[in-house]
């Protein structure tokens, strides 16, 4: 066995380096998003929904990595600060859109930039390569 334990099973497999790598980094920059005043899910919304044309509440599920029932109750109060709107679809009455407002976008602006620094100081361990590509492939895994 390497000393640094890379013949482990928990080494080898994706899905527990990967959760490990994000439980990390995530911890990380949580520690600014509370100083920003917001909860972890709020963040994950927002930033969901920042450069995006809306969602709806299933989809922004997805992609805040948070379940509905979580996310239903948290939207309320995004919304009555003034960070979201909610408004039925137009194509399917039964969903609801969220969409960020400017208030929200100007509110998580400048955490996005912290985290897209937070993002280049953990990949500036790979060269710049391999950190596009890292991405890129992550994404890849994620669209299949």
């Amino acid at each position: 066995m390497q000393a640094d334990g890379s013949t482990r099973f928990v080494h080898r497999y994706l899905a527990s380096v990967l959760a490990q790598a994000s439980h990390r980094i995530s911890a990380e920059f949580h520690v600014e998003v509370r100083k920003a005043g917001l909860t972890v899910t709020e963040w994950r919304v927002l930033g969901s929904l920042i450069d995006g044309e809306g969602e709806t509440v299933g989809r922004l599920a997805e992609l805040a990595v948070t379940k509905q029932p979580t996310l239903s109750k948290v939207l309320p109060g995004l919304a009555s600060q003034g960070y979201i709107s909610l408004q039925t679809a137009r194509s399917d009455r039964r969903q609801t859109m969220v969409t960020i407002t400017p208030k929200g976008a100007k509110l998580i602006s400048g955490l996005c930039e912290q985290a897209l620094a937070h993002q280049r100081r953990v990949l500036s361990k790979l060269d710049a390569d391999h950190a596009d590509r890292l991405v890129d492939m992550l994404r890849a895994i994620i669209a299949h």
